[in-house]
């Protein structure tokens, strides 16, 4: 895969981790589940706290220290859902279209080039 893909990925996920240990209870304890194919990778980060009654509606003003995970989140992944329920945790799961280099010997043998 290409360094980006991989950089955006990791970004994600560590973002959805911080929101997990910061509003996923007092416990802190959250999973994260992987699955890579069809050309994409995806990801669910799964914590049991409270969840969230609902997303924010909006994002935070810029000079704002917190609250820009979701955003950031946005920005890298081509997929992001929630799975919000009340009293039993939040579920944030990142899809991303993988992408690769420009070297056919690093893509997967179905997707190199002939």
């Amino acid at each position: 895969m290409s360094e980006t893909c991989i950089a955006d990925m990791l970004l994600a996920v560590s973002e959805a981790c911080s929101n997990a240990v910061r509003h996923g209870g007092p416990a802190n304890r959250y999973e994260v589940s992987a699955a890579i194919g069809y050309g994409r990778c995806d990801v669910r980060v799964v914590d049991n706290g409270d969840g969230l009654p609902t997303m924010p509606p909006h994002f935070p003003p810029p000079d704002t220290e917190n609250g820009r995970g979701l955003l950031i989140m946005r920005s890298v992944v081509d997929e992001i859902s929630f799975g919000i329920t009340p009293g039993r945790g939040t579920t944030v799961h990142l899809r991303k279209h993988l992408a690769w280099d420009d070297s056919a010997d690093a893509r997967p043998r179905e997707l190199a080039a002939v």
